[in-house]
Parts: structure tokens; sequence; C-alpha cells
């Protein structure tokens, strides 16, 4: 048995993701840097520190998600943190400005290949990564599930007509509507047992997601996340929170 305790972070090479992997780091993880191109995740891993691996992982192919599923098992022996951090905005053409991302994912004409591109990875990958290491988590003295959502997706804010963002509520938001459900549908699962399943809000960060138009550094969006990844015994599963507090459903 590995003796720190082991965390992966989907989608790690990059972005919040990175600084994620970062922090857990710092705070005595061994982190696993998940990553579809298992070169991306190496140079990054060297970024987070002599604890940390590349590992190669495809959240929407099920091949790399149980060969990553059983390298943790074979190489740690233990996994104590999942982070579902990995996560697209579109699958069009990089470099795109937000509204432009914005307007091909509205309901009215976003393509069902859009459509299905983006739940693959933001809310059906998330199930199939967390199904693969739950027999990890559950062996865990302490397993949390961090899934990182956004208020746009927050069904109460965009009924809400003097929310000036609602016309932004497309098929990206909608794919994180699911995902905070399927977040509360695991913590439900998992409430008997000492695994905490919780969804973080990073805020409107600038990444490569929103061709880097967002308002917050990776820093203080990775924040939440983290928080929750490091609950105590005391703490809650199933809420949706950012550092603020709740967010609403």
């Amino acid at each position: 048995m590995h003796d720190n305790p082991v965390a992966l972070v989907t989608g790690a090479n990059k972005g919040i993701g990175l600084q994620i992997a970062k922090d857990l780091a710092a705070r005595g993880f061994t982190v696993l840097v998940g990553s579809r191109n298992l070169e991306h995740g190496e140079t990054a891993a060297k970024s987070v520190g002599a604890d940390a691996r590349g590992l190669q992982l495809d959240v929407t192919n099920q091949v790399s998600i149980a060969a990553a599923a059983e390298r943790i098992r074979n190489e740690f022996g233990r996994l104590d943190v999942l982070v579902n951090n990995a996560g697209i905005s579109h699958s069009g053409k990089p470099g795109r400005s937000l509204q432009e991302i914005a307007k091909s994912g509205r309901a009215s004409v976003a393509s069902l290949d859009e459509v299905r591109a983006v739940f693959e990875t933001n809310v059906f990958g998330v199930i199939a990564v967390t199904q693969a290491m739950l027999p990890l988590l559950r062996e865990a003295p302490a397993g949390r599930i961090v899934n990182v959502s956004s208020s746009s997706g927050s069904l109460t804010m965009n009924a809400d007509s003097n929310n000036p963002h609602s016309a932004m509520f497309g098929i990206y938001s909608a794919s994180k509507t699911a995902l905070t459900a399927i977040t509360l549908a695991f913590a439900l699962d998992l409430e008997s047992t000492s695994i905490k399943v919780n969804a973080a809000c990073p805020g409107f960060t600038a990444t490569d997601l929103n061709n880097f138009q967002g308002t917050r550094t990776v820093q203080q969006a990775a924040r939440e996340p983290v928080r929750l990844a490091l609950l105590d015994a005391n703490g809650p599963t199933g809420p949706f929170s950012n550092e603020d507090g709740p967010v609403p459903w």
C-alpha cells in the first residue's frame, strides 16, 4: 500500500485541473495527472512536483478508463480522492470567442453530434470514471469525489428573468445541470459509506474552455474543489457549492 494518500484529477494537464493537482500535491497527496495524451500529462506532472505522475486517461474511452484504474491498483494500491475535472464547452474549432461558442450551442441550432460530444465528456465520462474508480475509493479510509460543475447549469438561476446570463444557457450549461444531478445521484447512492460526493463551481475562469475570456484565475478556481477534496468526516455529501457557499440547483 502506498503511504501517501492518492488523488486522481482528470483533465489535469492544463487549466483548473493542473492547479487542483498542484494544490493537492502541496497538501501531501501523490497526484495522478489525468490526460488524454500521456506525454502532456507527464510534462504537467513535472510542474506539479516530484510526487506526481502522468496518467493516460480519456474519459470518453472505456478501455482507457479501465487501464487507468488497473494501473492505480497495481502501482499505488489505493485512491483517496477523485476530482472529475475534465470537460469541454464545445467540439468545434478551437480559438472561437465565448459569444461564438454560446451561439452555436443554443438548443435550437446545436447539432446532435455536438450535443453528444459535450455530454459524452461532461456527463457520461464522469459516470464512467467514477464507476471504474469506486472499488478503490470504497477501500479508502475516507474517499472523496469532487465533480467540477458550473453555476451556468443552475436551473434556479437561469430561470430568473433578471439574470442577464440566462441567454447563454445552451448545451454546455445543460450538460452541467446534468452533472450536478449525477453528483446528487452518486451522493445518495453512497450515503451509507464513508465516501462523500460533491459538486464545485470554480467560477468564470480564464481557460481555453472559454478562449481565456474568464475573469478568475486558476488559483481562485481551484479553491472550492480542493476544499471539498479535503472534507473531514463531518463534511457534507451531495451539495453544489462555490467559494461563497451553496449554489442553487
